[in-house]
């Protein structure tokens, strides 16, 4: 059960790419998963392999988040531990039934978000008022523990939910809304790391080096949608929801 030096290469390049993505819309496991998937390594490792190195990518686009300034400290504060809670209440959830329950209703979903996207009228979310702290907070609690539970889960387009979710509910641009998902995104990423890393299916070896180059990439996305705006984020959000609707189309047809 290992992987060959080339196949370690074309994952970091995976990862790399990735990582750019993620941190601007979510939806790097698009990336990684099935490039994992194709080295025969069996699918609980590469599961456990993907959070091993997606962690780090969760992490550098946090803190490029936070240098920019993008981040709120007391939204953070509710939404980090919630969304641990919420990814430890989604894998005790998978003992009781099947994920892929799941697939058709978020395929509807993520057709309802790219229809949300691309024909929202009116001012754009960020330049509406935000809703006052109390509120904010609580409902920032809700999104956190929700699509935390989800991530822990089942977790396609976890990203992409939690941009919409913050945008949408709290009024914030879209660049903000992501960085406020990458504050959720991380702490479901540890739960998630803490649980394969005890049942011992994190290749840290191929998970390592993954992650410098995850690491790589998200600092690089979260740069690119520091500097690019809602614009930039608004164009990949489309593309990784568009990319998401079509794998799970696709996993719904073929069963």
């Amino acid at each position: 059960m290992d992987v060959t030096s080339l196949e370690l290469v074309l994952l970091c390049v995976a990862a790399l790419t990735a990582g750019v993505v993620d941190a601007i819309a979510g939806g790097g496991g698009l990336v990684t998963l099935p490039a994992l998937l194709a080295t025969g390594l069996p699918p609980h490792v590469v599961l456990g392999t993907n959070k091993g190195q997606s962690v780090f990518g969760a992490f550098a686009a946090l803190v490029r988040f936070w240098r920019a300034g993008l981040l709120n400290g007391k939204l953070a504060t509710i939404t980090f531990p919630l969304g641990l809670v919420g990814s430890f209440i989604g894998a005790a959830l998978v003992l009781l039934m099947r994920p892929e329950v799941l697939k058709p209703v978020v395929l509807v979903l993520l057709v309802i978000v790219a229809a949300f996207l691309a024909f929202r009228r009116g001012p754009p979310p960020g330049e509406r008022p935000e809703p006052p702290l109390k509120r904010m907070l609580a409902l920032g609690a809700v999104i956190a523990l929700l699509i935390g539970t989800y991530d822990g889960f089942f977790g396609p387009g976890t990203g992409t939910f939690l941009i919409i979710a913050f945008s949408g509910l709290l009024g914030h641009g879209l660049t903000r809304a992501s960085a406020d998902a990458k504050v959720v995104n991380f702490a479901t990423n540890v739960a998630a790391v803490a649980l394969f890393a005890y049942r011992g299916v994190v290749l840290w070896h191929v998970a390592l080096p993954m992650a410098a180059a995850q690491f790589t990439g998200a600092w690089i996305g979260a740069h690119l949608a520091v500097r690019g705006g809602d614009k930039l984020v608004r164009k990949v959000v489309l593309l990784v929801v568009v990319a998401l609707v079509l794998k799970l189309g696709r996993d719904v047809l073929v069963g």
